[in-house]
């Protein structure tokens, strides 16, 4: 079997400068999920990485904290709903001065 011209080489990652990020909005909040992303999180900081997770549930965030984790798997904080400014260019009513005779 001939692996190509990589045969031999060997591949090192190069140094990512954020975290790793985890798309976490469809994990289940479970015990095993806790489990493999502190796992993740284990083999990251090794390599000297750290992960990231986006869009947790509040049930996954909770378990989170319930095992005491918080500190070792970040969540990314929630978005603010940003606040709807005002109309520009409506101005009130108001009664039009007489014109000069």
């Amino acid at each position: 079997m001939s692996l190509g011209p990589l045969h031999g080489l060997s591949f090192v990652p190069a140094h990512v400068p954020g975290p790793i990020v985890v798309d976490a909005r469809l994990l289940t909040p479970t015990g095993a999920t806790i489990d493999r992303l502190a796992r993740q999180q284990l083999c990251a900081r090794r390599s000297g990485l750290r992960v990231l997770l986006r869009g947790a549930s509040v049930d996954l965030e909770r378990l989170v904290v319930f095992a005491g984790l918080e500190e070792v798997l970040r969540i990314e904080p929630r978005r603010k709903a940003e606040q709807r400014e005002q109309p520009v260019g409506v101005e009130e009513e108001g009664e039009l001065p007489d014109p000069a005779a």
